[in-house]
């Protein structure tokens, strides 16, 4: 049987925790993260780079120099391609809308495999509890230390009823200055940040959300 250790903000072990169903033996083709991944970074780009084209660069059209004598080639107007100022020849022009849809299952699928990979590296850590009296800095760097998260860590904190107590956000304010640590809630959570993160910290509560949401007959009991 799995088990995760859990831990409060001094850095002692309180418990352990069992690793739901949802992220043993998850068969997760690589191709399936990698296009869900894909799809997030092209989901990001705006579409709006924009260039001007030769009838669209406000320019005079007077001939550069005569058609002849000069030796020179003949040229048209500095409008042309080959002028500084000129058009542009196939440049960008902003595009219709180029989402990529990531099915619903494809998802929770590639999500699941992402922490479960991170569970059977031993890269997964629980917090008890998050709620802070008041924003300390010096209490998380400490908390972070004991647990020797010195790389890349993503901080995935529960959700409240109420979208997010105050205990919940001094302990998001007492993370933010710590370097390489990217703080996410359990319904914000991304594959991309999945995949940047070293290590995983997660609280109880999210770790149950999480289970819950990416157990396989899903949100509200939708099957996959």
């Amino acid at each position: 049987m799995a088990t995760l250790k859990k831990y409060n903000l001094a850095g002692k072990e309180t418990g352990e925790i069992t690793v739901p169903d949802a992220f043993k033996d998850v068969s997760s083709a690589p191709q399936s993260i990698k296009d869900y991944i894909v799809a997030l970074r092209a989901n990001l780009r705006q579409w709006s780079a924009n260039t001007k084209r030769r009838r669209e660069v406000s320019h005079t059209t007077k001939k550069p120099h005569p058609q002849k004598g000069t030796g020179r080639a003949r040229q048209g107007s500095l409008v042309g391609t080959q002028f500084r100022g000129g058009g542009r020849p196939f440049g960008p022009k902003p595009k219709f809308d180029q989402h990529v849809r990531i099915n619903k299952k494809e998802r929770r699928t590639a999500l699941r495999a992402l922490i479960a990979e991170k569970i059977a590296e031993n890269r997964c850590k629980i917090l008890e509890e998050s709620k802070m009296d008041q924003p300390k800095t010096k209490e998380a760097s400490n908390f972070f230390s004991a647990l020797d998260l010195s790389r890349s860590v993503l901080v995935i904190d529960d959700v409240t009823e109420k979208e997010r107590g105050q205990g919940n956000e001094n302990f998001k304010l007492s993370i933010r200055n710590l370097p390489y640590t990217t703080y996410r809630s359990a319904t914000t959570i991304s594959g991309y940040d999945l995949i940047k993160a070293h290590d995983l910290l997660l609280t109880e509560k999210a770790f149950e959300q999480i289970s819950d949401w990416l157990a396989p007959k899903g949100l509200n009991g939708d099957k996959e």
